[in-house]
């Protein structure tokens, strides 16, 4: 049998138990979603943000990269953000890392990697900026694990520096920002960083609002 198939195989098993479990199950994930997080995860098939999380469908709003990256310049992440902050109203946004994380080791060498050189650069960033912490780290396995968490922190900053967070915390007092590493050898998510709705940050990064501006779901779509 094709690989393929077997996931049909699977989708038909899948929806079948459903239905002997609740036989409007499906009628009602039609309906609508509100989910309550939106999960920015990294691409690696083996950090699905349901499964990990024991969340069910309609939970969690996901969006998921290489390296779990929060570029300013990322058109596709920064439109997932602005949908599930002003329209869906999250309360919770996660960056999840994992140790082991390919693109963090890729930009911890100097290989020519192609396109993705451009993508790892963001990375790199993030160890030109601790470089003085990394180097102190003597063990190879303990520096790429202090980076991937690092790699985290960074991405959560980046969130706070954007002005769909500062708008909607201005206006909703939400979303809370969390980092989390998840541990492929133990199964556990290991939090790294947290920054409270409405935190104070850096001064440069900081935007002003008109005090009259509300954000609304017609307003944005």
């Amino acid at each position: 049998m094709k690989d393929y198939k077997q996931l049909l195989l699977a989708n038909k098993a899948w929806a079948k138990e459903r239905l002997e479990l609740d036989e409007d199950y499906f009628n009602i994930l039609s309906k609508d979603q509100q989910p309550k997080f939106l999960w920015i995860g990294c691409a690696d098939s083996r950090v699905p943000a349901e499964e990990i999380t024991h969340a069910q469908p309609g939970e969690v709003f996901v969006h998921r990269n290489v390296a779990n990256l929060v570029v300013h310049t990322d058109i596709n992440l920064l439109s997932v953000l602005q949908y599930a902050v002003e329209v869906l109203h999250v309360k919770h946004v996660i960056v999840c890392g994992h140790y082991g994380c390919g693109g963090v080791k890729a930009a911890m060498g100097s290989s020519d990697l192609g396109l993705i050189n451009k993508w790892l650069r963001n990375i790199k960033e993030v160890y030109a900026k601790h470089d003085d912490e990394l180097k102190s780290i003597a063990d190879e396995d303990a520096r790429f694990k202090r980076l991937v968490e690092l790699n985290v922190e960074e991405q959560v900053k980046n969130l706070a520096k954007t002005t769909i967070i500062q708008r909607s915390w201005k206006n909703f007092q939400l979303p809370h920002i969390h980092g989390w590493v998840f541990d492929m050898k133990t199964g556990l998510i290991n939090e790294v960083m947290e920054i409270e709705a409405c935190s104070a940050i850096d001064p440069i990064f900081k935007y002003e609002f008109h005090t009259d501006e509300v954000i609304t779901n017609s307003s944005i779509y």
